[in-house]
């Protein structure tokens, strides 16, 4: 099993918009990763988005390739977030990140949970999303094949499939079909057991969340050799969320990962620093470290998992 992080100051937030703070201190991100990842390989978790000409293109961290290498590889998302439905034009991005980043890259996230409608921060929220993420599966691991990358793992996530997501995977793979199923390296996962929803057991709702997830991958015909990668999971401290009881959590839930016969391939954390940690709202305090780079205790727990990888 992998691990890895996002390291960036930039979250997004459950209306649209996003949570800041002070900025990025390269240095210190650096120095942090070097402590998590201990002598072993790291994830680096970033985020590019497509959007239509006149929109900026949001970038997260900035110059994420700068955290690569001492056996730290990325872990990319390319976003669709294409107000007018540019399928081609985000196909055409999706071969350019692979063209600048992919030899630094060790899996490339077509979309970012394109469940997920009315968050225009979300891929969901914009038409195409379905098209564009079967398409952009195919078209991102045919251009790593030309290219020799063939070790790049291309996939895709979702958060939980309840409700009028129930059925998502399936209008996947009936849209993709052979082709789509064929190109995927593994199939993400955002999941945030107790803190959406109070879960006092998040190791029993983590256990259960990610079997939930494989029987949706069998259902729509991934097979089991496809990994389930865990693509965001945190817990925010602030009013009533202790950095003692964020730590619990992630106790419970790491060992719920690594512990799961659903055939875990990655463990990404969301996220390695506060937004802001001067701001109570829910999407700023999601680090390991405050935003002034001092730890938690979570990061020692999150550092002791990954060294007994």
């Amino acid at each position: 099993m992998e691990f890895g992080i996002y390291p960036g100051g930039v979250t997004g937030d459950d209306e649209g918009g996003l949570a800041t703070g002070p900025a990025d201190d390269p240095a210190e991100i650096l120095a942090a990763l070097r402590t998590l990842q201990g002598n072993g390989p790291f994830l680096v978790r970033g985020y590019r988005a497509f959007t239509d000409p006149g929109r900026p293109r949001t970038e997260t961290p900035q110059d994420v390739e700068r955290y690569a290498g001492e056996g730290r590889r990325l872990d990319l998302v390319v976003q669709y977030q294409s107000e007018s439905g540019d399928v081609p034009g985000y196909l055409e991005f999706v071969r350019e990140v692979v063209r600048r980043h992919g030899p630094l890259t060790a899996t490339l996230q077509i979309t970012e949970e394109p469940n997920v409608a009315g968050i225009a921060t979300l891929d969901g929220h914009y038409p195409g999303v379905r098209r564009a993420l079967v398409e952009g599966v195919v078209a991102a691991r045919a251009e790593a094949d030309r290219l020799g990358l063939h070790g790049l793992r291309v996939g895709f996530n979702t958060t939980p499939l309840f409700g009028p997501s129930a059925g998502f995977l399936t209008e996947l793979t009936d849209l993709g079909g052979g082709p789509f199923v064929d190109a995927l390296g593994y199939v993400g996962l955002d999941f945030f057991p107790d803190v959406f929803m109070p879960a006092p057991d998040p190791g029993a709702a983590a256990t259960g969340l990610l079997a939930m997830h494989r029987e949706s991958m069998t259902a729509a015909g991934i097979p089991a050799t496809v990994p389930l990668h865990i693509t965001e999971n945190g817990w925010p401290t602030g009013p009533d969320r202790t950095p003692e009881r964020q730590a619990e959590v992630l106790e419970a839930v790491l060992d719920a990962v690594v512990r799961s016969p659903a055939g875990i391939g990655a463990y990404l954390h969301f996220a390695l620093r506060d937004a802001d940690s001067s701001r109570d709202g829910l999407f700023h305090r999601f680090g390991l470290l405050h935003d002034d780079y001092t730890p938690k205790p979570a990061f020692d727990v999150y550092r002791t998992f990954a060294a007994d990888r």
